[in-house]
């Protein structure tokens, strides 16, 4: 047990505290049990389930926006505190940070009775040492049924913008996130509905990111300038962020919702894209100085480069005034789109509604004559030879965002550019650094203005590590040193978008037949269907070929050995004695069968007739990439996709769940088309520099469970990757470096991964090794003796369960390499440990729980026949024989597993309880002191009287569940009467009460609470909130009058309403089914 000046609050909590008010000026204070109610009180709350300090709020309104009346304050207090209990948690929180970022609206009466619309203003951004900054440590919040705690939460001008989970020194944050913050969201939702930032941290090791992120998305923030090396420590992220000056403009300009399918995705600015993005503004406000050239922003593929695009333009538009007009320019139509669609997804721009995507020459002048905010368009559109006396525009405030700069500086189309836009600005954004004889790019953009290399995304774990398999060297179908030569003709070729395969042909002649030979192409088709049904459990797979013929050409083949290996592995079915051999390959037979392969290249005229030269029907795969592909059922059930029946190919592709897996393309999709479950890149195809570079970084996105990118090369590139990484990865010109090795690397990973778990075991008198070596009763007892280690208490089982699946992600990555087999024992034991702990959460069941502790059940325990539902059946514990059920518990070898598993069942019925009846929180508060007790202590005495306790419970949750028996009541109806009772009523006026309640459900399930998705809309949520209204108000069906006030009628019709939109989103609700009482 820690102690003293080692614990969670004196070693983190109150150092953070204290860092952020005597470094960093915030006020502080420590509410825990300090905190009282009232417009005097400590914070001014009047009760905990406020989350807004609306006494700070209303001070800075009237300071920010002096001379009102108290009815113009007063809505803008109500504007920002007021929620919408039908909207989720993400969309509440992108339409309150836009509220209060761009001012409230309010209408109010002035002095002469006029009626007035202004928008007041909530933040100082100009000055932020004007803001109020408050730091409150053990904030208590109070939801629906749950109250909780949380360990720091900074208010600004009164608002939650700061929500700091911390854990001890000695802790993984990761726990933060798994225990701590997930809970707040699910039972103190509205805390985070105006947060800006969620830092978790142990005071040594921090990490930020917002209310809609994965843990894998939260990043560290190493650094204060670009230049400095990095360093992961609380204190830099602290700086960073809280500072004043910094915390405002992170919240005013870097932050984006990105809504891709409905439901938005809050993207909060990494450490060096909030650097990237100011140098950034700070060359635009010098950008008379720089004549125009604003530099080029290099950051690596896979560290948002989109993004901060949007960062930028926001940013500019807001703060630097003026009328601004960004071209982004870009050399191909899917990357046009893609570009495009991520400004439109953050709603920053709209082309239907404001058209700003050029369809042409003309349209593109005519667009730019028009002081476009934004406009779109492709370099090609600058067609038209322009004289430099007649420009599309004279204007100085044109920035062109030019996208891969490389690319388009080049030719004609450059010149009739800059003779078309002679006054505008330039930078370049790439993903890849300018290699050493470019220096058109240079001319044009100047030099760099923010670097992001390869080495330190990975360091940063902005990406993952990419491996390289040379397979082609192995299979022998390397085309050796025509790399060099094809990747150099490709590079040419594709840049000015000629007839690819006829020119590779003529150019080429007997090299490109090398490497598009029929066989050659079979042995790589049944080497891809072999690795990437392999490593089935690692993502999603793209193959990169050579041309577009040879894309559909390989799609054939695969599709044959796709089929051919599914024969294979049911033959192994029938060969196989081992049962859990026989589950793992119908699993992977299964998800090959489902798995979609598609191929993914561009249109050109008269294509039906070139695939027909080679008997190949291109139409199928046109269709598909026109119309989309089918959503698989059980995503049509999601809301997000709810009506639809097909997607895109793009966004099924980006769909991790969808089963469209396999992509065959040529050159689409290999720059700005993020997959972050892409986690094979096949490569068939010559490349070198830029392209090379662009193309492997398909592959080294961050995605939950993904330990690395894998690069499988068949036609040999290493020499071109060697050089092209050199540059790639920040190592200086010239100096070639080694790609990295997977049989090493990732095996050594491996071990360090299942070491940990060993150790984890050992430390606590449990072994992986017998488990491993041992067999039948004696390596049954050895995996009961690991579960019994793992389950000392709450925290030591969750951060096993992490080790584990750290182990798993590492064995998948593994699968195809050498030398994995030397670790499967080793996986299969850690295995079997993790899948038992699951399994007693899936059927953790009371009775199944007391009946290992008695041999004959009816000896100790009588179910009840009069129970409310016979599902249920609640035990009369009353009839259990404690002293018996005691000792058997004593003699268990397991007592920390059964602990464990009892308060899995109770956790489970509890849940429902409280998803029932939301006034059964006193039930909730006896369950969870019972349960914070035995995490205290662990010694055997506790342990016992903790089982006990848990016993004892059970009994109380089993008179709670037949209460609605003995009031003549059903479940449903017990909520309505618990939340419409008072505790001054005759026994004549209570069953009024009762009647009440059943009337009440039983005219709304017949009338208003059928309307399908009645909750989606106002109308129809506004008509069950009136119906209640009316039933409790009437004379002849309400609450009777001399009991309750026209106040109480309101505050209960209001209760009422809440439990009905979260109880009854559909009849019969899902929370007193049958099946959910089971």
């Amino acid at each position: 047990m820690t102690t003293g000046a080692y614990t969670e609050d004196t070693l983190v909590q109150q150092t953070t505290a204290e860092y952020l008010e005597q470094h960093l000026g915030w006020d502080s204070v420590y509410a825990y049990n300090n905190e009282d109610f009232g417009p005097e009180s400590l914070l001014g709350r009047s009760s905990d389930r406020e989350v807004v300090l609306t006494r700070y709020l209303r001070e800075k309104l009237v300071e920010l926006n002096p001379g009102l009346t108290r009815e113009a304050y007063d809505d803008a207090v109500r504007q920002i505190i007021a929620t919408s209990g039908t909207q989720s948690m993400a969309a509440t929180n992108r339409e309150k940070y836009d509220l209060v970022r761009d001012g409230v609206q309010v209408t109010f009466r002035n002095d002469r009775g006029e009626r007035v619309r202004q928008r007041l203003r909530v933040f100082d951004f100009a000055e932020p040492e004007k803001n109020h900054f408050l730091c409150v440590r053990e904030f208590w919040v109070r939801g629906d049924l749950y109250r909780r705690r949380a360990d720091i939460v900074g208010f600004v001008n009164g608002l939650p913008l700061l929500f700091m989970e911390l854990k001890n020194v000695h802790r993984d944050i990761r726990a933060a996130y798994e225990q701590n913050f997930k809970d707040y969201k699910d039972t103190v939702p509205h805390l985070f509905h105006h947060n800006a930032f969620v830092v978790l941290a142990n005071g040594v090791d921090a990490k930020i990111g917002s209310v809609t992120s994965r843990f894998e998305h939260f990043h560290e923030w190493k650094r204060l300038a670009e230049d400095e090396p990095g360093v992961v420590e609380m204190e830099t992220l602290l700086k960073g962020v809280c500072e004043k000056k910094n915390f405002m403009d992170l919240f005013e300009n870097f932050i984006l919702f990105d809504d891709p399918l409905g439901e938005p995705k809050k993207i909060l600015a990494r450490n060096h894209q909030f650097l990237g993005v100011n140098r950034a503004i700070e060359a635009v406000k010098d950008r008379k100085n720089r004549q125009g050239k604003l530099g080029v922003f290099w950051h690596t593929q896979g560290a948002g480069k989109s993004y901060s695009m949007v960062m930028l333009t926001r940013k500019v538009h807001r703060k630097l005034g003026g009328n601004y007009t960004f071209l982004v320019l870009t050399d191909r139509d899917d990357l046009d789109t893609q570009i495009y669609k991520t400004f439109a997804r953050c709603g920053v721009v709209d082309n239907d509604r404001d058209p700003c995507r050029a369809a042409s020459g003309d349209h593109l002048s005519r667009l730019l004559a028009e002081h476009k905010s934004y406009i779109f368009s492709l370099v090609q559109k600058f067609n038209r030879e322009v004289e430099p006396e007649q420009p599309y525009s004279p204007r100085d405030d044109v920035i062109v965002i030019t996208d891969e700069a490389h690319r388009t500086q080049y030719g004609t189309l450059a010149l009739n550019m800059r003779n078309a836009l002679p006054n505008a600005s330039y930078i370049g954004f790439t993903g890849t650094p300018l290699m050493k004889d470019d220096e058109i790019t240079r001319r044009v953009f100047g030099d760099y203005v923010s670097t992001y290399d390869f080495q330190r995304a990975v360091d940063d774990k902005a990406t993952v590590p990419l491996y390289y398999d040379a397979r082609g060297d192995k299979l022998g179908v390397t085309v050796g040193d025509l790399n060099e030569r094809i990747a150099g003709v490709l590079e040419e070729l594709e840049m000015n978008d000629i007839d690819v395969e006829q020119r590779l042909e003529r150019e080429l002649k007997r090299d490109y037949h090398i490497i598009t030979a029929e066989r050659r192409l079979d042995q790589v088709a049944r080497d891809f269907v072999k690795h990437y049904s392999t490593a089935w459990e690692t993502g999603k797979a793209m193959l990169v070929c050579i041309d577009k013929v040879t894309c559909v050409r390989m799609h054939g083949l695969i599709s044959t050995y796709w089929k051919k290996r599914i024969a294979d592995l049911e033959g192994e079915i029938a060969r196989t004695t081992d049962v859990q051999e026989e589950i793992y390959l119908r699993r992977q037979i299964e998800w090959m069968r489902e798995t979609r392969m598609a191929v993914v290249i561009s249109e050109e005229q008269g294509e039906v007739d070139t695939f027909r030269r080679w008997d190949l029907d291109i139409t199928p795969h046109r269709r598909l990439i026109k119309d989309g592909i089918d959503l698989p059922e059980f995503m049509r059930k999601r809301p997000q996709f709810r009506n639809m029946q097909r997607m895109a190919l793009d966004d099924a592709f980006k769909e991790g769940e969808h089963p469209f897996r396999i992509a065959i393309v040529c050159a689409m999709w290999l720059t700005g088309f993020d997959v972050p479950s892409l986690s094979t890149l096949y490569l068939d195809k010559p490349l070198k520099a830029h392209t090379l570079m662009q193309a492997i970084a398909r592959a080294n996105r961050v995605n939950e469970g993904k330990n690395n990118g894998l690069i499988v090369d068949y036609c040999g590139i290493l020499k071109n990757l060697r050089k092209a990484l050199a540059t790639f990865a920040g190592t200086g010109e010239g100096r070639e470096i080694e790609p990295a090795r997977p049989d090493g690397e990732l095996l050594a990973d491996l071990s360090e991964a299942t070491g940990l778990v060993r150790t984890f075991l050992a430390e606590r008198g449990a072994s992986l090794d017998n488990i491993i070596s041992w067999t039948g009763f004696a390596r049954n007892a050895a995996i009961l003796a690991a579960k019994e280690a793992v389950n000392e208490n709450d925290k030591t089982r969750k951060r096993f369960e992490i080790m584990c699946r750290a182990v798993f992600t590492k064995f998948k990555a593994c699968i195809n390499v050498e030398g994995i087999n030397a670790h499967r024992r080793d996986h299969d034991a850690i295995t079997i440990v993790y899948r038992s702990l699951q399994q007693d959460r899936d059927r953790a069941d009371v009775s199944e729980i007391i009946r290992r502790l008695h041999e004959v059940v009816d000896e100790a325990i009588e179910t009840r026949s009069d129970s409310v539902t016979e599902e249920t059946a609640p035990y009369d514990i009353s009839k259990i024989d404690f002293d018996r059920l005691r000792q058997e518990f004593e003699r268990s070898p397991a007592k920390r597993t059964l602990v464990q598993d009892l308060k899995q069942a109770i956790d489970k019925r509890l849940l429902r309880l409280l998803q029932q009846n939301p006034l059964r929180t006193d039930l909730q508060r006896h369950y969870e002191k019972i349960v914070a007790g035995y995490n205290r202590e662990k010694d055997r005495v506790t342990i016992e009287k903790t089982f006990e306790a848990l016993v004892q419970f059970i009994n109380q949750m089993g008179e709670e569940e037949s209460r609605a028996f003995r009031e003549g009541l059903d479940e449903e109806s017990l909520a309505i009467f618990d939340l419409l009772t008072r505790p001054d009523l005759s026994p004549t006026e209570i069953q009024r009460i009762k009647n009440v309640a059943v009337e009440l459900l039983k005219t709304l399930k017949a009338e208003k609470l059928r309307i399908d998705h009645w909750r989606d809309k106002e109308a129809t949520r506004d008509a069950v909130r009136l119906a209640i209204r009316d039933f409790l108000w009437s004379d002849s069906t309400g609450l009777p009058v001399d009991h309750y006030t026209e106040d109480d009628v309101e505050a209960r019709a209001d209760d009422v309403y809440r439990h009905i939109y979260r109880a009854y989103p559909t009849i019969p609700s899902p929370f007193y089914e049958k099946e959910a009482t089971a």
